[in-house]
């Protein structure tokens, strides 16, 4: 397989994925307070969009770089 094929699956794949999910989220612990034994703290919980332009984008230069990858011989 060339690396083109590849690097296009791999990106068809990311987009499918990104207008599937529409992004994702993640926990992040924060201290509040740290005083030597006693210590406070709290999850957070973030979360990053994928907009539908860049699943676009990934998407349509995944199918050309696919196409790329299976006609040049």
């Amino acid at each position: 397989m060339k690396p083109a094929t590849i690097i296009g699956a791999i990106l068809i794949l990311v987009g499918i994925v990104g207008f599937a999910l529409g992004g994702f989220s993640f926990t992040h612990e924060k201290k509040d307070v740290d005083l030597g034994p006693l210590q406070v703290s709290h999850e957070q919980k973030k979360t990053v969009p994928i907009p539908p332009a860049a699943s676009l984008i990934c998407l349509v230069g995944g199918v050309v770089l696919v196409g790329v990858g299976i006609t040049r011989k």
